[in-house]
């Protein structure tokens, strides 16, 4: 009887010990599976954001100009901080600079608007040239049609229409591209020696394909008056200037020549250039395409004392690189230095 009662109680004792771990198990289970679950729907809602070397800044350069309302034009037209622009005033009166710019409807909101938010602010008059006249941007169409083989007709009939309609608004006359950055101030400097009644044009300089050369048209040039008033009266009329085709630069450094209006020198008194065909750190760094070596009339030169303190142009600007270079050349600026060249004539 004694050995029976043991017998009977080990076996509920296995049954009640068996059971409790089978439960234990059970419920760790269930915990465990529902806290993976959560874990994994924790990782599921939380994904981080790609790293700056997986971005794809095509794909994010194209968002900035799908959205012209990303950036908002400043109060202030020329500068931000209370500092001494008097010689800067003087020259914008004194050298009187009218700014085309050539661009296409289909890129008003997406990169001309960043241009007439920018370095457009700073000349004497501006005008977007286009093939569309649009009164509320507002841009001047001269063309009725668009495209690189249109490029030398639009840039024609574009001086045709300044000279007919503000030859007395300025002395000189910039064209530069929709993606092309201004610096007015190094502008105006390089021009004040200079007189708008002699027959000149500045602009950077290649050797090739015309006699005296031509300069690019992605880096902007810029007419004297008289060089404007002998394009459009003795050059585009004659029948001696070619007025279609893609390589407007060309074409026109050709009249010029044609006309009697020289390639001026825009180099600074140390050699280095001023207008430039291609962003900063390719002319800081190098790696040129084979032809700009072949046309460049200054050696294609690279690095930092290739490229002038006081340079004007750069081409290739994306949108949000305009509001960058507004950013270091207005804003930034090294504590504690004192640049050893800031002192003008006033």
């Amino acid at each position: 009887m004694y050995v029976c009662r043991n017998v009977w109680l080990s076996m509920v004792l296995t049954i009640v010990y068996g059971a409790a771990l089978l439960w234990m198990n059970l419920k760790y289970s269930h915990d465990s599976a529902d806290i993976l679950t959560r874990l994994s729907s924790r990782q599921t809602a939380c994904v981080c954001p790609p790293t700056e070397t997986t971005v794809n800044y095509k794909q994010r350069e194209e968002q900035h100009q799908q959205e012209p309302g990303l950036w908002q034009e400043d109060s202030d037209a020329s500068f931000h901080h209370d500092d001494d622009d008097t010689v800067a005033r003087r020259l914008e009166q004194k050298v009187r600079v009218l700014c085309y710019i050539m661009t296409h409807p289909d890129n008003l909101d997406k990169k001309t608007i960043h241009v007439k938010n920018t370095w457009t602010k700073r000349c004497n008059k501006v005008l977007f040239i286009s093939s569309v006249t649009n009164v509320t941007f507002p841009t001047v169409g001269v063309t009725d049609t668009e495209g690189r083989k249109h490029l030398t007709e639009k840039t024609m009939k574009a001086f045709e229409y300044i000279y007919e309609h503000h030859i007395d608004d300025a002395d000189w006359f910039l064209k530069a591209d929709d993606d092309t950055y201004v610096v007015l101030e190094n502008l105006r400097h390089l021009l004040e020696p200079y007189s708008p009644n002699e027959p000149v044009y500045f602009g950077h300089h290649f050797k090739t394909l015309a006699k005296q050369g031509y300069h690019s048209g992605g880096a902007g040039y810029v007419l004297s008056k008289e060089a404007l008033r002998r394009l459009v009266i003795n050059g585009i009329p004659s029948g001696k200037c070619t007025l279609q085709g893609s390589e407007e630069d060309v074409f026109l450094g050709r009249c010029m020549q044609y006309v009697g209006v020289r390639t001026g020198n825009s180099t600074d008194s140390l050699g280095r250039s001023r207008f430039h065909c291609f962003k900063p750190w390719t002319h800081l760094r190098g790696g040129y395409p084979e032809w700009y070596l072949r046309y460049d009339a200054n050696g294609a030169q690279y690095g930092q004392d290739s490229v002038s303190d006081y340079a004007i142009s750069f081409h290739y600007v994306q949108p949000a690189f305009m509001y960058g270079y507004e950013y270091f050349v207005y804003h930034l600026r090294p504590y504690g230095i004192r640049m050893a060249d800031d002192e003008y004539e006033t």
